[in-house]
């Protein structure tokens, strides 16, 4: 059986992180048998030193993109074949688009927010034990905003941030329209990512204005209840 090492459930969530969140949900729409592995000490075991991974059949395999590609080749899932080849490649790129930007604002809302940092603080390091628990999250919070500020996004003011957020979400909205999914009636691998990005702010119990502002576009709060009510029952 596949097992797949996240976090584990924390803000409201199945797993905090969207990229851990994305293998979840394709695992879900492909209809694999898996069984979750949820700690944040899973981070120590990963090959690349970040989540997710998964092992099947004695492999190892780690990054969301690598996982979802291992999966599609050995188990013969095309989430893409009614698309054409000019859809895959705006896909793929949209893809990119949120994996890249939205994602750390995402990251920045969570960790650097002073307004929402006890939250996240509690849930996601509610396993650790003591000594630890005085120790690893301000220091996994000093290396994130450390990363945020190389990245980029944390070089930001906060409004500043909200901006570049919205500007990803207006773009969602207007494409998803009164559509299913992204491309049509029929889900494909863009929408596992933009589902996980976007379930991870309208569906968590994390409050600001990133998330606020998220949540005001009726079409991708329904979206992705329509999608957390078929998948994740």
């Amino acid at each position: 059986m596949i097992e797949l090492y996240g976090f584990g459930k924390n803000i409201g969530l199945l797993d905090g992180s969207p990229f851990v969140m994305k293998i979840h949900t394709f695992l879900k729409v492909a209809g694999l048998d898996y069984k979750s592995i949820g700690n944040p000490l899973n981070v120590r075991k990963s090959p690349k030193g970040k989540l997710p991974y998964i092992k099947d059949d004695g492999q190892t395999v780690s990054d969301s993109q690598f996982i979802i590609e291992y999966l599609s080749e050995k188990y013969n899932i095309d989430l893409n074949s009614h698309l054409s080849e000019a859809q895959k490649a705006n896909a793929y790129l949209l893809t990119k688009s949120l994996d890249e930007s939205l994602y750390w604002c995402i990251v920045w809302s969570r960790w650097q927010h002073n307004k929402t940092w006890n939250t996240v603080k509690k849930d996601f390091f509610k396993g650790l034990p003591f000594p630890l628990s005085a120790i690893i999250p301000n220091k996994v919070r000093k290396q994130t905003i450390k990363a945020l500020y190389y990245q980029g996004i944390g070089r930001h003011s906060e409004s500043e941030i909200i901006t570049i957020s919205n500007h990803s979400f207006q773009a969602l909205s207007t494409m998803l329209g009164d559509k299913n999914y992204f491309f049509g009636d029929k889900l494909c691998l863009f929408d596992i990512t933009a589902y996980s990005m976007l379930s991870s702010l309208i569906h968590s119990n994390v409050e600001n204005e990133l998330h606020s502002k998220c949540r005001s576009y009726d079409n991708l709060v329904n979206y992705c209840n329509r999608i957390r009510d078929e998948y994740f029952k």
